[in-house]
């Protein structure tokens, strides 16, 4: 593995994210000096905060799975996650509403599972349910350990005996035939593909080896901490702060200054100049390698993108559960629509009710609410501005339509975000979700962490990829690639 050369003594961590404080934990306890520069007044990058009127909206990820991975950042400076956070499992992880009226909660244990299925589907269904947990089961332990969870320098690294178990397994097949190799009914099917969208694709075009994303909610389970995700952040920061890393906040970085092919020192807007042996840069890759003012090589395919309603009211829904998808009646053709460039004509959406779990989140006697909507990222056509409040009132005009009766009365405060706004905020065109996960953007084919001498990237545009664990997996490689491979982490986690 190749790691950066000469002294690591100062690691300047450029943005406050989950994989920069992933890897300003791990440096710091490895005895680097650490200073991180956040251009935000809150930790978190996208998984941000927004305080309005008495209540507390995440404004980036809603869904936490894989916990163990916040536990051993912690670990690494000799803290307890349980001191820090208090995460909850969220159950069901989510209601799955279908078009006919028909619905199914969703469990992660796979015993409470297939009773669901089986009272909703039959009994076929649901010993089908059980094979498939066995397959991603067995996928989830191939691709971890080999192709996720370890820095990767060359496609010849990827040369070993799980990668024909893998291929034995029916990994690099499409994901959708795949699950119907194993699924019939057509909304259990939906349940356990929809989260290739996760991943920039449609569920018939990405690999089966995404099939892993499920397993890491509907099977590992999903989570929620006391006082909304980005308590997640604020404890990550905290205990670094605890162990000797500076965050400054406020702080926007301007330019990485450069010696050849080596970091020599980060400026900010305010003039500041200060001088680092190496650097961890955690904003989107083109932003980050604008920093360095070495673009990228070459042109990435981006995954869609989503509008986010964030809004607070005065309206409860009974029978809300923290989670719910709302699943249209079209299915493959939506997909087709947004990678395409249009929105849905028939939508599938999710609603996150943070106060279902957590009731301290908005004011006494109110909810809050999370919808997401994906759409076409800024390839598209599609004109934000123009469209953007017209989309709003769609949104809910669907909501209403789809059981969330007089959502739009009991409106008190609300924020919504479209892909200009995500553009606007550091993400490249418009998509919160990165380098899509095509197959020559997977793996070793990726964007690498590793630049010059000194410069290591994480975040989802790099090695591994998108979503929180594999952003945080990502901090950790950053890491590595400073201080070389950490021979007690195999031990730890696996």
């Amino acid at each position: 593995m190749r790691t950066v050369s000469g002294r690591t003594d100062h690691v300047v961590v450029v943005g406050a994210g989950l994989a920069g404080l992933s890897a300003a934990l791990r440096l710091a306890g490895a005895g680097r000096t650490v200073t991180v520069l956040e251009r935000e007044d809150v930790p978190g990058g996208r998984a941000g905060l927004l305080t309005d009127g008495g209540y507390s909206f995440d404004t980036g990820p809603s869904v936490l799975t894989m916990p163990d991975l916040i536990a051993d950042a912690f670990d690494c400076v000799g803290e307890s996650m349980a001191d820090w956070l208090d995460l909850r499992p969220v159950s069901p992880i989510y209601r799955a509403k279908f078009h006919d009226g028909s619905a199914l909660d969703v469990h992660a244990s796979p015993e409470a599972m297939a009773d669901e299925i089986r009272a909703t589907c039959g009994p076929a269904e649901a010993a089908g349910y059980l094979r498939y947990v066995e397959f991603v089961s067995q996928l989830y332990r191939l691709e971890m350990r080999d192709f996720i969870d370890r820095n990767i320098d060359s496609p010849l690294q990827l040369l070993r005996p799980n990668l024909a178990r893998l291929a034995a397994l029916g990994g690099f097949r499409r994901l959708a035939p795949k699950v119907a190799q194993f699924l019939s009914d057509e909304r259990v099917e939906r349940v356990f593909s929809f989260q290739a969208m996760y991943a920039g694709l449609s569920p018939y075009d990405a690999l089966a080896i995404y099939a892993v994303i499920g397993y890491m909610d509907s099977v590992a389970g999903v989570f929620f901490p006391k006082g909304g995700m980005h308590a997640v952040p604020r404890a990550l920061a905290g205990a670094a702060e605890k162990h000797g890393v500076v965050v400054q906040y406020g702080t926007t970085v301007t330019r990485v200054e450069l010696s050849g092919e080596r970091a020599v020192a980060v400026h900010t807007a305010d003039g500041e100049r200060i001088p680092c042996d190496a650097v961890v840069l955690n904003p989107d890759l083109p932003v980050a390698r604008r920093l360095i003012g070495v673009p990228l090589r070459r042109r990435l395919r981006y995954a869609p993108s989503c509008c986010v309603l964030l809004a607070g009211s005065t309206t409860a829904y009974p029978d809300q559960t923290h989670h719910t998808i709302s699943f249209g009646r079209a299915w493959k053709g939506v997909f087709d629509e947004i990678l395409g460039g249009r929105l849905m004509s028939d939508p599938s959406f999710l609603v996150t009710s943070p106060t279902s779990s957590d009731p301290t989140l908005a004011p006494d006697g109110r909810s809050s609410y999370y919808v997401l909507f994906p759409t076409p990222n800024l390839d598209g056509p599609i004109d934000w501005e123009v469209e953007g409040p017209r989309y709003r009132d769609r949104v809910i005009e669907t909501l209403e339509s789809r059981g969330w009766d007089g959502f739009a009365d009991g409106i008190e405060v609300s924020s919504f975000t479209t892909p200009l706004d995500w553009e606007q905020r550091g993400m490249e065109r418009g998509s919160p979700f990165a380098a899509a996960h095509t197959f020559r953007q997977t793996g070793p084919f990726r964007p690498r962490n590793l630049w010059g001498e000194n410069v290591v990237f994480a975040g989802s545009g790099t090695q591994p990829g998108v979503g929180v664990p594999m952003v945080l997996i990502s901090g950790r490689l950053a890491a590595e690639r400073i201080l070389g491979p950490d021979p007690t982490y195999r031990s730890r986690a696996y």
